[in-house]
């Protein structure tokens, strides 16, 4: 399938007493929704989803896939240090209807955390997974740095479509992409090109009861020109290769002109327009554009996500009409001064 522009990574909200607070998911995902994202990310790093028990994931899933509007493509962030687990809630996510899974690499382990572990790991997880696989290397959480090598290898496998790389290393993202080159695939995708997933297209067959698979044209077979009707559903084909996903919001643009195909930003949570905007102008091809939208959000970025972290994160949400609040301990509140900070950081950055 395609993936391809901003994505918030849905933070999770939380009474003060520690509690998930769903209504507040709910709250926040109905207006991602009427953003021009180009879907949600549930269990992320920044939904603190490592410190949430396995029935709090699944509500969270089930919570988030609940509101999210039709068109947006659903990703479930599904890993865990074991393959076993990895699948059980790839299982789930896949029931209720995600779109992909978010896979994090294995890494308390860290020493043995080889090649040849993660090459089974992964390739294990692909072969029997129902969704299709999105690679997840994030080295400032895990300590561990995916090398190129192995991601190229993992890249071959039919349902790894991708990789969200965050190490913020556009060289990194450069040579991801110039070494995946070679992989091809074909892609269901909409009139104007937009991502069409399983789910969508199983959405447009319920409201046509009885829609069928129509070729215009006369072709026996869909090619890129030929347009296919499901429903109302209009989609074509579309070649893709290996994406790649980056996961800093400060180096968007060049990550961008280095091949990424889109991003899960952090930062698209307080802010999911202001990071769009960055995407549409290189999209349009506007790359001096797309430079000076990039600095408008570059040092805010840097130091509320990069530095400060997801406290200060939920109170930038807060800022801009989303429900941040607290978040889950060991992470302390942030300061006084460092809500200063953040409120200087964010004031001409609106969503």
């Amino acid at each position: 399938m395609l993936l391809q522009g901003i994505f918030p990574p849905i933070t999770t909200p939380f009474y003060p007493d520690g509690k998930v607070y769903f209504k507040k998911i709910e709250a926040n995902v109905d207006r991602y929704s009427k953003t021009p994202v180009a879907g949600m990310v549930a269990l992320g790093s920044t939904g603190e989803a490592i410190m949430l028990s396995s029935d709090e994931q699944r509500n969270v899933l089930k919570t988030v896939r609940t509101v999210t509007a039709p068109e947006k493509v659903l990703i479930a962030g599904t890993g865990a240090e074991s393959a076993v687990e990895t699948l059980n809630l790839t299982e789930y996510a896949a029931e209720l209807g995600y779109d992909v899974a978010l896979i994090r690499t294995p890494f308390y382990y860290k020493k043995q955390m080889q090649p040849a572990n993660m090459l089974a790991f992964y390739r294990t997880v692909a072969d029997r997974s129902p969704l299709p696989v999105l690679i997840y290397s994030v080295p400032p959480f895990t300590g561990y740095d995916m090398p190129v090598e192995l991601i190229v290898a993992l890249a071959n496998h039919p349902n790894i479509i991708g990789i969200k790389e965050s190490s913020g290393n556009v060289d990194k993202v450069r040579e991801m992409v110039e070494k995946t080159k070679h992989i091809k695939r074909k892609a269901t995708v909409t009139e104007t090109f937009a991502s069409v997933t399983r789910r969508m297209l199983q959405d447009a067959e319920k409201r046509d009861a009885g829609g069928e698979l129509v070729t215009i044209g006369g072709a026996s077979a869909p090619s890129s020109t030929a347009v296919s009707v499901v429903g109302k559903l209009k989609t074509r084909q579309k070649e893709v290769g290996f994406q790649v996903f980056v996961g800093s919001a400060q180096m968007l643009e060049p990550s961008l002109e280095a091949g990424a195909t889109g991003a899960v930003l952090a930062f698209a949570d307080p802010a999911p327009t202001a990071c769009y905007e960055i995407y549409a102008a290189w999209k349009e091809g506007d790359h001096e554009l797309a430079k000076l939208k990039q600095q408008r959000i570059a040092k805010a970025a840097q130091r509320i996500v990069g530095e400060l972290g997801i406290p200060a994160l939920k109170y930038a949400m807060d800022l801009n009409g989303y429900y941040g609040g607290p978040a889950r301990l060991p992470l302390l509140p942030i300061t006084a001064a460092v809500k200063a900070e953040v409120e200087s950081l964010m004031a001409d950055i609106r969503n």
